[in-house]
């Protein structure tokens, strides 16, 4: 379940802090709770990425943007990441979350997110091809920053290393997971002309 509470309360925690520029990085502080824990009793690898929602979200209130999606009626959707785990965070442990939009080019924003533990460690980083949506599709970086005032901003050089992952992620093949010329969804219908007795689980129409 998402953590609507916890959202609301980062956001009015956010309305308060003073803004930012739009590479600036926002640094929130977060508690691991029972409920984000796995069976190993640490912060679950699914529930960090939604908590990284929450930090996005406060950056997003501070660099203008939560106005702009109310008024045009946008919306916020993630394209792709790639996220990187080092440390464990253990349950009621208190952590930093860092979060900071990096480049953008003409359809998406790239944001990189970190959490810290006290003793200086990053527990985790996450980068983030992100884009802004409308009823017709993905909205320019362009038109965003004209929406919030802020055309004088040139995009920032694109660092190196994101550079690489868009390019190694352009050669991923799509559709994915093909089963020799047939796509994987389609799969079970696959395996119900191969089967002497197909079970009922592979019937799509009864």
């Amino acid at each position: 379940m998402f953590p609507i509470v916890r959202l609301i309360k980062d956001l009015l925690v956010a309305r308060r802090m003073p803004p930012l520029d739009l590479t600036e990085t926002h640094v929130s502080r977060h508690i691991c709770w029972p409920w984000d824990l796995d069976i190993w009793m640490e912060l679950n690898n699914g529930r960090a990425m939604t908590l990284y929602d929450l930090g996005r979200t406060m950056l997003a209130q501070r660099v203008g943007l939560i106005g702009a999606l109310r008024s045009r009626r946008w919306g916020m959707t993630v394209a792709g990441t790639t996220v990187r785990f080092r440390r464990r965070i253990r349950g009621f442990e208190r952590f930093e979350m860092r979060s900071r939009a990096v480049a953008w080019d003409d359809r998406f924003i790239y944001l990189e997110q970190s959490m810290w533990k006290s003793n200086g460690d990053c527990a985790s980083h996450v980068m983030l091809r992100t884009a802004i949506t409308d009823a017709k599709g993905i909205v320019s970086p362009q038109e965003v920053l004209k929406t919030i005032g802020r055309t004088d901003r040139a995009a920032p050089e694109m660092p190196d290393w994101i550079k690489a992952w868009c390019e190694a992620d352009a050669g991923r093949p799509w559709p994915p997971m093909m089963l020799g010329d047939k796509p994987w969804l389609p799969a079970c219908r696959l395996l119900r002309t191969r089967l002497p007795n197909p079970t009922p689980a592979c019937h799509t129409k009864r």
